[in-house]
């Protein structure tokens, strides 16, 4: 274990990539300039599966690291397992931290058994992007060059008619192939929109407790965006964003993450808000980054040092938020410099109606619930399976995973 060999070191594991990746590893260089030289080793391993199984055998074998990520859905798992050290109010005032700290929603769903395992960072929530310049033609914008409130199906449905005369191809696109976790969330979003939607799961994954005409209703309407030729039935992940950003629609579902890749596209002016409220609440399906203290014997000192990177990570919150996500950390999400950086304050609210998937040893980021109910859906709105077809599938692969007593 590092921090055995080198005490005065914290050895920290991440899953991210990408922009995320680069803006992490901006922090980290931040944090070592302030200890010194030595005072960090930090290792990126693969999105997904791969990272949580690699954390738990770590920590099984009493070879974790000091300080983990974990997605905010994921880390019940490991609590669960016996896997984490529990986060009390005296260890956060360790380093000038409280439960007050952080947003409230996402301190709440953090809860597993009445105890938190976990600090958040963030919350990164499935949202609409926008491209101005054809909202702009389509008379979708405000006096402030802002996107006018869309508000039930009908403005929707109408936003996307009077965009798509524009782009003379698509009103909106989300990813239908090749990325079943965004053919959930776009499910997910709209679902937990309606009054008497219910969570898919209960009693620990133990059973399906899905609101099934709900459920049924919001397939029905997913696919009809697809069969008026609103959105496109056939698109990948890449794809469905280059539709955007090439102002072949005016509109893209997506996570906050890949604002980075809009910014990068030269010409391109965009902005982000909250899923629209098509149905009775406000609601969009996202998870959390957290950060975790994988279980080990720990003196005081090792216990200090580690939350003390957290804090430093905490505290460069902006540098975070600049990727998208919506800090978790009181003092950055309240302040003038955050509200300040746009589009992402923008879209800040959805922080109050983001919905987490069930708890289960099965579900989450990434996760076998994710890809499996996900794929399901993506062949409604390819067209390829109708609501009632593509939920039965889906109920009798998760029935598998839920008569599976949990291995952890």
């Amino acid at each position: 274990m590092g921090s055995q060999l080198d005490p005065g070191t914290v050895t920290y594991w991440n899953l991210f990539g990408g922009g995320d990746g680069s803006r992490m590893q901006t922090m980290e260089a931040t944090y070592e300039k302030q200890k010194g030289p030595n005072s960090l080793q930090a290792a990126t391993f693969a999105w997904g599966n791969p990272y949580y199984t690699k954390v738990s055998l770590a920590t099984l074998g009493d070879a974790p690291p000091d300080v983990a990520v974990s997605h905010l859905t994921r880390q019940s798992n490991l609590a669960i397992a016996g896997l984490l050290e529990p986060i009390t109010e005296d260890m956060l005032a360790m380093v000038g931290l409280s439960s007050s700290s952080f947003s409230p929603k996402v301190w709440e769903a953090l809860a597993v058994n009445g105890q938190r395992y976990a600090i958040p960072i963030d919350t990164h929530p499935f949202v609409l992007y926008y491209n101005k310049d054809v909202c702009e033609k389509a008379d979708l914008l405000d006096g402030d060059g802002n996107l006018k409130e869309i508000r039930g199906t009908d403005q929707w449905e109408a936003a996307l008619e009077a965009a798509k005369k524009v782009t003379g191809s698509w009103g909106a696109s989300v990813a239908t192939v090749g990325d079943t976790a965004t053919s959930w969330r776009w499910f997910q979003s709209l679902y937990s929109q309606q009054t008497g939607s219910t969570p898919w799961l209960g009693d620990g994954g133990r059973k399906l407790t899905y609101n099934e005409d709900l459920t049924i209703k919001t397939l029905d309407y997913i696919q009809s965006l697809t069969k008026k030729k609103l959105m496109p039935a056939i698109t990948d992940y890449t794809g469905s964003q280059t539709l955007m950003f090439t102002g072949k629609s005016a509109f893209y579902l997506q996570g906050e993450w890949e604002i980075t890749t809009a910014e990068s596209i030269d010409g391109l002016k965009f902005g982000m808000v909250p899923v629209p409220t098509l149905f009775d609440q406000p609601a969009c399906q996202g998870d959390s980054h957290t950060f975790v203290l994988p279980r080990m014997n720990r003196s005081e000192d090792q216990l200090k040092r580690a939350l003390g990177f957290v804090k430093s990570l905490l505290d460069q919150s902006l540098t975070w938020a600049q990727g998208g996500h919506i800090p978790a950390y009181v003092p950055t999400l309240d302040s003038q410099q955050y509200k300040d950086l746009k589009p992402q304050s923008n879209y800040a609210d959805a922080v109050n109606s983001v919905v987490y998937d069930a708890q289960a040893w099965y579900s989450g980021s990434g996760s076998n619930f994710e890809n499996t109910v996900g794929a399901q859906f993506g062949l409604v709105q390819q067209g390829q399976a109708t609501p009632a077809a593509a939920l039965s599938t889906a109920r009798d692969q998760l029935l598998v995973y839920a008569d599976t007593k949990s291995p952890l």
